[in-house]
């Protein structure tokens, strides 16, 4: 082989091996554009953080908004998800428009990501209460007295268990306690009152 003959082989080994890394990248735009066919994720359709949704989320609540306010919250918890904040606040919203099974739920979910927290403690026992199983609210509202002791609205809610479950002695030492606490609990002195009275 004469020496321009292996220069022309070096060109044309150099442009073949050019053209294939071409070649390989258009196929790896190719395969990023198929992912457009897959479902979105949330941050896919949002460009909001999670923690201006939960801002929003919670504007949209003062200005009594319930249904944003929880769309807003669904999709920061997409964003965020195991955000204790964020479970409880839905939980919360949907406990106030009606839904006290999903309620219960987020607040499950809501102390799976943070045992510690005494207000959905208090929240869940409150559930728990109202739909009469009334081991697991004494479960919750132990759990929060455990955690805070000087909680007031711990001490109210064990006190309205108590009445529920026809316990109005321990119930009065509970509202008491509530009162030695937070002296001007109002919802305290009107549940001492219809029992005393």
């Amino acid at each position: 082989m004469t020496l321009f003959q292996l220069i022309i082989l070096g060109a044309s080994a150099y442009f073949a091996f050019k053209i294939y890394e071409h070649i390989q990248t258009l196929k790896d735009k190719e395969g990023n554009d198929s992912d457009a066919d897959s479902p979105r994720t949330a941050e896919a359709f949002s460009t909001f953080s999670p923690e201006s949704l939960v801002q929003r989320a919670d504007e949209a609540f003062e200005n009594d908004d319930k249904e944003k306010a929880l769309a807003l919250l669904i999709e920061a918890n997409a964003k965020d998800p195991k955000n204790a904040d964020i479970l409880f606040k839905i939980g919360y919203i949907s406990n106030q428009i009606g839904n006290s099974d999903e309620a219960l739920m987020y607040y499950k979910e809501s102390l799976d990501a943070d045992a510690d927290n005494e207000f959905a403690h208090n929240a869940t026992a409150s559930i728990y209460r109202e739909k009469g199983e009334f081991a697991s609210a004494k479960n919750h509202l132990q759990a929060s007295l455990d955690i805070d002791a000087t909680n007031p609205i711990t001490y109210y809610n064990f006190g309205n268990l108590l009445v529920a479950m026809h316990k109005n002695s321990e119930a009065i030492i509970m509202y008491k306690k509530a009162l030695e606490l937070k002296a001007d609990f109002i919802e305290v002195k009107e549940e001492l009152a219809k029992i005393e009275g």
